[in-house]
């Protein structure tokens, strides 16, 4: 991918502020927005619904609505968020620990018509993701642990972005790497010149200028 996507992360948005914060949102360079559903089981946090994007779709109808379930049961909530209007779906290699497994999945949301992803939390090695790349369109690498936003990026996840970028690139593959945690200006360009194709932000792009803050990040590259 030779363009940079900016994918802010709604888990930082100010819910009072919902209405202006979508707007500035839909009048960024901002291409993507990144929804985290968490089930307080896979990870220790609560988050949002179906109905939820779906007040997303309608508010920011231009933008890619990039979910991220961090569930126990991916094979369950992936139809119910494409049916909500998910373009992107991804899960966790660790709900299954299984390549075949993960695959069946991946395949199982292509067949729904969205896009699969597959995500590794940062104790996960990336060498995992070796025979799952082909069966999917991104790969999410997670920078910080997840469950919450506001952590501290974790610069030895970059070594996992090199090895996938070298595999991505030497098989040509048609999968993009996404990182999400700890991204402002100095890691999105850290992350960047990594082999990074996708940078999700939260605290970064919505505690400031959304726009000023969205347009720092699409110049890293």
């Amino acid at each position: 991918m030779s363009e940079l996507i900016i994918a802010p992360s709604i888990l930082s948005l100010d819910y009072s502020k919902f209405e202006s914060q979508c707007d500035e949102l839909c009048a960024s360079e901002a291409k993507w927005l990144h929804f985290d559903v968490m089930d307080g089981h896979f990870v220790p946090n609560l988050t949002f619904g179906p109905d939820i994007l779906k007040g997303y779709k309608k508010r920011c109808p231009d933008l890619v609505m990039d979910v991220h379930l961090m569930v126990e049961d991916p094979t369950f909530f992936a139809p119910v968020f494409i049916d909500a209007g998910a373009d992107v779906i991804t899960f966790h290699y660790e709900v299954f620990n299984d390549e075949e497994k993960c695959i069946e999945l991946a395949r199982k949301i292509h067949a729904l018509g969205a896009k699969a992803g597959i995500s590794i939390k940062p104790k996960t090695l990336a060498e995992r993701l070796k025979n799952i790349l082909p069966e999917v369109d991104l790969v999410l690498i997670m920078s910080v642990e997840p469950g919450f936003g506001g952590q501290a990026f974790m610069a030895a996840m970059l070594d996992k972005v090199r090895v996938l970028r070298q595999q991505i690139d030497a098989d040509q593959l048609a999968c993009v790497i996404e990182i999400d945690g700890g991204i402002k200006d100095q890691t999105g360009k850290l992350a960047v010149d990594a082999g990074v194709d996708v940078l999700v932000a939260g605290s970064y792009v919505f505690k400031g200028d959304i726009k000023a803050n969205v347009h720092t990040l699409k110049c890293l590259k």
